[in-house]
This record gives structure tokens, sequence and C-alpha cells, in this order.
């Protein structure tokens, strides 16, 4: 009976876990019969202190509208394997063709005419412009578009082609980046407050242990001289 339970348990548990329950499946499987879009990692947060819940929250751009997924829970490994890709593109569909790299926003699209060109601005700087009626682009993805330079683009490509995540040339992009942090500071002020709340609780069950031996220690020590 008991290895019945274990093997139910297992079982249950990896149905859980597996790829096609993740909710950025269930996003795409909502958006099969859209030829082209971008799903980018809103937000994300723990809750919880001795049990802990994990979330994401998503924003999806299309070619003319997009919208934010409400929280979505996730499995923790699936979290932490994440955890660097804070406002960056983690699913992108152009043409029906599902880009496989994890990119900032934007950068897929950059290089096609019918989305927009090359411009030069005042100091012989070739950046990206999208065409007006694709100003999602840098309109929708909420704060984490930012112009794309000729020389920031021709690197991603040099790491699309490895196999490499970019991150920016100046690593501006992702959790560690200035843009997340300029665009998202909700993020690290939840992540401040959680670290302060783990480590209040730590030192309060720290110092009731150390109450309770104090307390054993003088009953024994009373009990001595009788």
């Amino acid at each position: 009976m008991i290895k019945i339970f274990i093997t139910l348990t297992a079982f249950l548990f990896s149905g859980c876990s597996s790829s096609g329950s993740l909710p950025i499946f269930k996003v795409k499987q909502s958006l099969s019969n859209t030829p082209t879009y971008s799903i980018i990692l809103e937000d994300m947060k723990e809750d919880g202190n001795f049990i802990v819940s994990y979330y994401h929250k998503y924003r999806v751009v299309k070619d003319k509208d997009g919208y934010i997924t409400e929280w979505m829970k996730v499995p923790e490994k699936y979290y932490k394997k994440n955890a660097q890709f804070l406002g960056m593109s983690l699913v992108t569909r152009k043409d029906n063709v599902f880009e496989k790299a994890v990119a900032p926003p934007g950068y897929a699209y950059v290089g096609d005419s019918r989305y927009g060109s090359w411009r030069n601005d005042s100091r012989g700087g070739s950046f990206w412009e999208f065409y007006g009626k694709y100003r999602l682009f840098s309109d929708l993805v909420g704060g984490w578009y930012r112009p794309i330079y000729r020389h920031d683009y021709n690197s991603y490509r040099g790491y699309r082609s490895q196999g490499r995540t970019f991150f920016g040339s100046n690593n501006q992009y992702g959790s560690n980046g200035s843009v997340a942090r300029q665009a998202r500071p909700s993020f690290y002020q939840r992540n401040k407050a959680r670290q302060q709340s783990r480590k209040s609780s730590f030192s309060n069950r720290v110092n009731q242990r150390v109450g309770r031996t104090k307390t054993s220690f003088r009953g024994r020590s009373g009990g001595f001289g009788k």
C-alpha cells in the first residue's frame, strides 16, 4: 500500500512539473493562430517563508496589440532557471517560426524591412527605428525597450549563432541589468524586503532558542544547590 502511494505521488508530481503544464506553454497555446508575437518575462516573485511559492507575470506583444497576464504559479526549478531573464523575451515567434534563444525584447524583428529601418543619430551612430505602425515594440513592452544600435545587434547575432544569451554590450538587460532596475524597481524592492524579513525571522528564532537555553540552564543550576 505504501509503495502504491509513493508511486502515485511521484507520478502526480512529475505530471505537475512537466513542461506542457507550465503557464508559459498555456499562453503559447492560446496564441497558436498568431504567427508573430513575443512573450516577455514582465515580473516575478516569491511568496511564503516556510513553504515558498513562485510566480511569473508575462507581457505578450503582438503586431497590433498586447496584454499582461495575471500572476501565474510556476515550479521552483523553472523559476530559478529563468531568474536571470527579467524583462527579456522568453518566447519569440516570427512568421510562424520560433526563435530558440532568450533575447532582449524587439531584437528578433530588427533587420526586417517590414518592421523598420536603420537610421543615423546626431553622433553618427546607426540604430534601428520601428515604423509607426509597429510602435508597439517600443510602447507595449512597458519600458523594457531601448534603442537597438547596429553594433549591439551584430553582437546579438554573434551570441545567437553560438547558442549564447545576449544581455547587451554592457550587460544592461536581464535581472542584473540597468534596464530592469529602471523599469521594474518594485521587483528589487520586494526582494530586498523579503531578504530583510528572512534575516529578521532567523534572528528571532535564534534569540528564542538562546532564551530557552538560558532558562533551562538556570533551572538545572538551581537544582544543584538542593
